[in-house]
């Protein structure tokens, strides 16, 4: 018991933040989380020998896969005594915050894909072939998706995800 919360715990700070950005809600991620980690724990005997990161991003992804299709399914409901201040606050007024937010907002326009690869490689630190277990793909598609991923957020940031500028007026010449 004692090996299995002293490799497990060290874990729990990333898969709150991977939850966060999957789930964008601060209640549902401690949901999956919380999820996960009694997975884990029930199904500790059935893991890989080795580091647990790879299988616990598995289990957290995997839930968190099958929470959105349930609310694909059923639509978005909160009760208002489970409302956090998030829910109904107003927007920030320090600038950091607007980038930050301005960041997830496009960091979620990615396609779920592309967004799930960027998260476990660029922020949780996972290897391309742990970030390909987790997500049980090939590793040549964790790196197009990563590549794809990363130009197209490039794009969004700078304001060219159509290709131009947007504060640029395109001229053509006249004969």
């Amino acid at each position: 018991m004692s090996d299995m919360l002293r490799q497990i715990e060290p874990v729990i700070p990333a898969l709150r933040r991977y939850a966060r950005a999957l789930a964008r809600n601060h209640a549902a991620a401690d949901d999956l989380v919380q999820d996960c980690l009694e997975r884990a724990v029930g199904h500790w005997n059935q893991r890989r020998e080795g580091d647990p990161r790879p299988w616990l991003f598995t289990i957290l992804h995997n839930l968190a896969v099958n929470q959105f299709r349930r609310t694909k399914t059923r639509g978005k409901h909160i009760a208002i005594d489970e409302a956090n201040e998030d829910d109904f606050g107003q927007d920030a007024v320090q600038e950091q915050k607007l980038m930050y937010q301005d960041v997830l907002e496009r960091l979620a326009r990615l396609p779920e894909d592309q967004r799930a690869v960027l998260l476990l490689v660029a922020v949780e630190d996972l290897s391309y072939a742990d970030a390909a277990k987790v997500l049980d793909i090939p590793v040549g598609t964790v790196m197009s998706r990563l590549s794809r991923a990363r130009e197209r957020l490039q794009h969004e940031i700078e304001g060219t995800a159509d290709g131009a500028p947007k504060n640029v007026v395109q001229l053509r010449s006249m004969k």
